[in-house]
């Protein structure tokens, strides 16, 4: 598979994200439904707006209000952005002006943009009004969820605006156009038709038939040894003479495929698992339809409860390793805590928690959209049609990263008229599923009640959930640049869980991107601090930078914490649990 940057053409920065000094990695594959699905993912089950349409978070609201209200108490800082960007307007009218686009955005890597004089002024008074707007927002100095909801309102209008979307001034779509005699135009208008004929309409990532489940993706060897109306459960075929004792179980989010931790060949988690001489197994959830309108949370748990018994009985083993992705990560904590609360919790040997947000507080993009009254028009939205469409989900993912997904494919696809290119992880983006409208209202609940801080304020299974009770030792990763969980909300982990053997890992990469993070990624790196003291701040300060990828660094750890070693088994499955389909298994194949 080809490296990320070489796959997808991304813009490094934006001027909003100059403005405010935040950072974006350039070809990082964002949670495109997850992404992050992907990505991912764990905050892609909390969004109202999945239901409700993205656009209504760009009509006026009280944030907005608010905004102008504040600037207009603050005459002098508006009147000072306004004289700067006047000077700067004539600065770049005579041909003086030094501003430019950050090194890493592609989007005006073309020769043109500095070339052409009439281009050149196009593009750097785009840059210094950005540049603008986004320096009055920070002047207005909002709360939190002010200030990250007109982010996104802003970084949504600056992203639209760029001079390189236009179809009448883009150097490369005049060149696209010469080269094909015209055809990248009927190509790109072909292209738009179809997109906008149907959920999600945004631009299409990678091609619906780049891939095939269980041919190039998904092909680690296995078998399904258990299934419900809920869940498959794969075992995997060891690949080493001995394996460890306790078996580890992967639960992935419930609104996504579990295949984003069997990618290709080489960029496999689960293959690297069991290369290592782990024993995995991973659940494959159902794609739920309307009939499945009433699982809960309390349907996900005795899922993991099932299958937790199966991996033990198959593999007899006293204990297992558990590990949650995103949103599998909250369902994964709540159950701990249940498990806790009655006397069961020496089942789990250890707890793995990747880009799980356990914390809400200031969370991201996706809890600050949320209000009361767009949480219940929300949750009735998917009530009446009994699940949540993940289609919606991805629409709204995109726009959350609008230059990478929304208008670098707008460039690509419709205004040159390209096919874009087969990515893998957007592959698996757009190979969504729906979410039961009862998981969706307990999502949306937990969030705006920011309930799994608050000792008994959810349950789970009918007892009070209370993490501080979780005292296993756990590994929780968090990604640097993770637009969806932010990695100082995902670090609040370290203060939540009881366990005092916690081990905080950042990797330099974003949501799904710090999952997917093969060993024989060169650029990839991770951060360990000898202690989680309660500021992450203070954390950052104290870590070390790790050259390589976290997943040797977690099985290494796992394996302290995974007994001893043993005969690899012959065959999969048990006398009670017989192997049925070959992996990746049937629920992972339906749409």
């Amino acid at each position: 598979m080809a490296d990320e940057k070489d796959v997808i053409t991304v813009a490094a920065a934006t001027p909003i994200d100059a403005a405010m000094n935040t950072t974006r990695t350039a070809g990082e594959p964002a949670n495109t439904g997850g992404a992050e699905s992907a990505g991912a993912e764990a905050l892609d089950l909390l969004l109202p707006h999945a239901t409700l349409g993205v656009l209504r978070r760009f009509r006026p609201d009280a944030s907005m209000a608010r905004c102008a209200f504040r600037l207009a108490s603050r005459p002098g800082a508006v009147a000072a952005r306004s004289g700067k960007l006047a000077a700067e307007l004539a600065s770049i009218a005579a041909g003086r002006s030094a501003v430019a686009p950050q090194p890493r955005d592609r989007r005006f890597a073309d020769p043109a943009w500095s070339g052409n004089p009439l281009l050149k002024r196009i593009l750097q008074t785009y840059l210094a009004v950005g540049q603008t707007a986004g320096g009055l927002l920070a002047d207005a100095e909002l709360d939190w969820r002010d200030d990250t909801r007109l982010k996104f309102v802003l970084t949504n209008l600056i992203a639209a605006s760029a001079p390189s979307n236009n179809l009448l001034i883009s150097p490369a779509v005049w060149k696209a156009y010469i080269d094909t005699g015209g055809l990248s135009l009927v190509r790109g208008t072909r292209a738009f038709v179809s997109d906008m004929a149907s959920s999600p309409r945004i631009p299409t990532m990678v091609e619906p038939d780049a891939f095939e489940i269980g041919t190039d993706l998904a092909v680690t060897p296995g078998a399904v040894v258990a299934r419900t109306d809920v869940f498959e459960l794969i075992q995997y075929q060891p690949t080493t003479p001995t394996v460890h004792q306790f078996p580890l179980l992967m639960v992935p989010p419930m609104i996504n495929k579990y295949y984003i931790t069997d990618l290709a060949p080489g960029r496999s988690m689960l293959e690297f698992f069991v290369a290592q001489g782990h024993q995995v197994f991973v659940i494959s959830w159902r794609n739920p339809g309307k009939d499945a309108r009433d699982w809960d949370l309390n349907t996900y748990g005795n899922a993991v409860i099932e299958t937790m018994s199966a991996v033990r009985e198959i593999t007899k083993a006293p204990k297992i390793n558990v590990i949650g992705l995103c949103a599998g990560g909250i369902l994964s904590s709540m159950l701990g805590a249940h498990l806790s609360a009655i006397g069961q919790l020496d089942q789990i040997s250890s707890l793995c928690l990747g880009v799980t947000l356990l914390d809400m507080t200031q969370a991201g993009t996706t809890v600050s959209l949320m209000d009361e009254g767009t949480a219940k028009v929300s949750m009735l939205a998917s009530r009446s049609r009994g699940y949540m469409d993940g289609r919606s989900l991805a629409e709204v993912f995109a726009w959350l990263r609008p230059d990478d997904l929304i208008w670098n494919y707008w460039v690509n696809n419709y205004l040159q008229g390209k096919t874009p290119p087969a990515f893998d992880i957007l592959y698996w983006n757009a190979d969504t599923t729906r979410m039961p409208a009862a998981l969706h209202r307990n999502f949306i609940e937990i969030a705006m009640s920011n309930a799994l801080i608050k000792p008994g304020a959810a349950s789970m299974l009918g007892s009070p959930v209370d993490l501080s009770k979780i005292d296993v030792d756990s590994y929780v990763v968090a990604g640097i640049d993770d637009h969806i969980a932010p990695w100082p909300a995902a670090y609040r982990a370290t203060q939540l869980l009881g366990s005092r053997n916690i081990r905080f890992v950042l990797s330099n990469s974003g949501h799904i991107a710090a999952m997917v993070n093969p060993s024989s990624n060169p650029k990839a790196s991770f951060r360990l601090a000898p202690g989680n003291p309660p500021d992450h701040r203070e954390w950052l300060a104290q870590a070390e930078t790790m050259q390589g990828s976290w997943w040797p660094d977690y099985t290494t750890w796992l394996a302290d914490r995974s007994g001893d070693m043993k005969q690899a088994p012959r065959t999969l499955g048990s006398a009670k649990f017989r192997p049925m389909d070959p992996a990746p298994g049937t629920y992972v194949l339906q749409r």
